[in-house]
């Protein structure tokens, strides 16, 4: 899973407070490079252990690609072309390129990517890297097998229909995409994974994006809130087949919070949304 996996509450960082207004595909590019770009060490060093140097988890709830295999059967990762999105420090793709996969990996910030080349270092398997934006993929047409995102990209992204049409043209007929996000029901919750989140703040039908701005009023993080059927229409409107919804369960046995993922949280409402989906032949 890479870097967005949670939310941080409002003026987490003491350098920003909340605004209410819309924020568009330049700016929000903007503000996800320096913000990731500045975080990237402190994220890892918070959930570099969870998150593994070669492993693939796709959420919080420690769902694995080993046990869901949503990318296929692992007969079918040898070999392939494959492509995340939002790579972050890239255990998704170390953890497929182990297991007989032609993996590249694309992530917007370079403070992402330098903690992706140390974790290549210690693990000994060496994965490509792009620098970019998930809306333009520096790649032609029909260039992969598959494609994945375990919270990359897609909920920093003001264009997501662009983005799964980006994802769609450089897919090969037949080709899958399976991207993991917050699930849209948990924006009419706060970000607490205590009593407090329990309780309704806003609508769900609120598109207005959730940003922190700096004194100067400059978007410094900020992430973009879909419905189920907003993410839905963007599937079907970049002419991909959706295959299936995966909303993981909490563990019985896992006590980690995570931002605003807990046990408490976990046990009564999903805070995950996976959707498979695939390219047409």
């Amino acid at each position: 899973m890479s870097a967005g996996s949670a939310t941080p509450p409002p003026g987490s960082d003491g350098r920003a407070g909340v605004v209410s207004r819309p924020v568009g595909p330049a700016e929000s590019a903007v503000a996800s490079r320096g913000w990731w770009d500045d975080e990237a060490g402190r994220y890892q060093a918070e959930h570099g252990a969870f998150l593994g140097d070669v492993d693939f988890v796709w959420c919080p709830e420690r769902l694995r690609e080993a046990d869901a295999a949503l990318l296929g059967p692992p007969a079918a990762l040898v070999g392939a072309r494959v492509l995340e999105v939002g790579c972050g420090a890239a255990s998704c793709s170390r953890w497929l390129i182990d297991r007989g996969a032609d993996a590249v990996g694309v992530d917007l910030s370079a403070g992402m990517l330098r903690e992706a080349r140390a974790a290549d270092v210690r693990s000994g398997i060496a994965v490509p890297l792009v620098q970019a934006d998930a809306s333009h993929l520096p790649f032609p047409d029909a260039t992969f097998d598959l494609a994945c995102s375990a919270f990359g990209a897609v909920p920093f992204v003001a264009d997501t229909a662009g983005l799964m049409a980006e994802v769609a043209r450089v897919l090969r007929p037949g080709g899958r995409w399976v991207f993991a996000v917050n699930h849209p029901l948990r924006w009419i919750f706060p970000d607490d994974p205590g009593e407090d989140g329990l309780c309704v703040t806003q609508s769900y039908f609120d598109r207005t994006p959730y940003a922190e701005a700096d004194d100067d009023g400059r978007v410094i993080y900020v992430e973009h809130h879909r419905t189920l059927g907003d993410r839905i229409a963007d599937v079907v409107g970049a002419g991909l087949v959706l295959e299936g919804l995966v909303e993981p369960e909490w563990p019985p046995d896992l006590e980690e919070v995570w931002g605003q993922w807990s046990p408490l949280r976990g046990a009564l409402f999903p805070g995950t949304a996976i959707f498979r989906c695939r390219r047409p032949r």
